[in-house]
């Protein structure tokens, strides 16, 4: 089957030459050229700012609107003269996720390699904190070696009437005495009147510290009228004091041990022996020196305190006034006696002051009682209560206070030994013998 030929028209009507075709058009180059033309005057108009009276298109305000010339008034497949302008469109930035491999292991970046100076700074901080807990036990132990506990119990027991000033005493003790090195000596001044237990509490701290230490224990007893009595030139005192005293702290020195030097009577001293005790005090003495305890033991002062006590009785009726007004009181007291005392010489100025006050007439029974154990008596309370009659009081608001406290115990409780005791026959447990101090009864016909 062969293909047909093809047709001959197509060719006749555009070729030029035919007999029926159309020439060549000049209308559109002519039409693309004004088209161009109004545009750039559009674009111009556009640019200009508009006349005034007019709006952004160039008509008048209430005008109707003009088709627009661009427009073209058949239907074309031509776009708009110029599209609208549109602001772009800004592109969300994704955030990128980190993919791991399966096959490989997560793990965080390594660090920067630290300094091998914080390790030596660890170090150094291991070692201070083991000295510091070292040091404080060893400050438990310095303090255990006196046995502080049994000195305050032994005090509460043997002094009578004065728990504030044993409370003081201790306490100052167990501050002192819980480092071995220190920077100046300790000075305690008990001070009070007559018969308040003062002397008895210097002996109990030399027994004391005797059983603590051992033999040959540092400590100086020291008394004004038996080592410098009157007589005795002050100077000779001076040098023999200051012999004594630098042959303790070197002994207690070679052992380790803090020295205890109790002075009674130092109110008797003469002025050498207080510059020179003064003169023991100070910072400059080799360190030997700063590690000891001074107890000093005088009645300096003992009317101020009489005079303290009778006015607080006379205010305070109760017999057992508040707690913190009592504390109060005390330290205005002791620093009443220590700017009383400084003037009289500067020694007391450095002086821990631990008052002494009045016994009143229980205290002074307790003290019968417990001499007349001492001494082998039965400490019957009547009789106690009896003897305790006989010594004189101050009476303020219904209160009695001793006005030589327990002095004269011990020898009034004398006396009662030259009395003849004897058991008593009529099975009620008890003693009874003849009283020096009590009339006795008639006898039965």
């Amino acid at each position: 089957m062969q293909p047909s030929p093809p047709s001959p028209e197509p060719a006749a009507r555009g070729a030029p030459g035919a007999p029926g075709a159309p020439g060549p058009s000049v209308i559109a180059p002519l039409r693309a050229v004004v088209r161009l033309r109004r545009r750039v005057c559009l674009l111009r108009k556009r640019r200009l700012p508009p006349p005034p009276g007019r709006g952004p298109d160039g008509r008048a305000p209430g005008a109707p609107p003009r088709a627009d010339r661009d427009q073209p008034r058949v239907f074309t497949f031509d776009g708009p003269a110029e599209p609208p302008s549109r602001a772009p469109r800004r592109r969300r930035r994704r955030s990128r996720v980190v993919l791991y491999p399966e096959t490989s292991r997560r793990c965080r970046p390594r660090a920067e390699p630290r300094s091998r100076a914080q390790h030596c700074l660890l170090l150094l901080a291991a070692i201070v904190g083991f000295q510091v807990l070292n040091a404080i036990e060893n400050l438990d132990d310095n303090a255990l070696r006196y046995d502080l506990d049994g000195l305050e119990k032994a005090l509460r027991r043997a002094v009578f009437g004065q728990p504030a000033a044993v409370g003081r005493l201790v306490a100052l003790l167990r501050d002192y005495l819980a480092t071995h090195v220190h920077g100046r000596p300790m000075l305690l001044a008990l001070l009070g009147p007559s018969g308040v237990g003062k002397s008895h509490v210097g002996r109990l701290l030399a027994r004391h510290f005797r059983a603590v230490l051992g033999d040959g224990a540092p400590v100086l007893l020291y008394g004004a009228r038996h080592h410098c009595p009157e007589a005795r030139a002050a100077r000779a005192c001076r040098e023999e004091l200051a012999r004594r005293v630098a042959g303790v702290v070197a002994r207690a020195e070679r052992d380790e041990q803090t020295p205890l030097l109790v002075l009674d009577e130092v109110e008797l001293l003469p002025p050498a022996l207080l510059d020179e005790l003064h003169g023991l005090l100070r910072p400059q003495r080799p360190h030997h020196f700063r590690n000891a305890i001074y107890v000093l033991l005088s009645g300096a002062g003992g009317a101020d305190i009489t005079r303290f006590v009778l006015h607080n009785a006379s205010r305070a009726p109760a017999p057992r006034p508040d707690g913190a007004h009592a504390a109060r009181a005390e330290e205005q007291l002791r620093e009443g006696l220590r700017a009383r005392l400084a003037r009289e010489h500067p020694l007391w100025q450095a002086a821990a002051i631990v008052p002494f006050l009045l016994l009143d007439k229980g205290d002074v029974v307790n003290c019968f009682r417990d001499e007349m154990a001492g001494e082998g008596l039965f400490p019957e309370r009547a009789r106690a209560e009896r003897l305790a009659a006989q010594l004189s009081y101050y009476r303020v608001a219904g209160r009695e206070f001793a006005v030589t406290g327990c002095k004269q115990v011990v020898a009034r409780v004398n006396l009662l030994q030259h009395t003849q005791v004897q058991p008593d026959t009529t099975g009620r447990g008890q003693w009874r013998g003849r009283d020096p101090m009590h009339t006795p009864r008639a006898p039965r016909p």
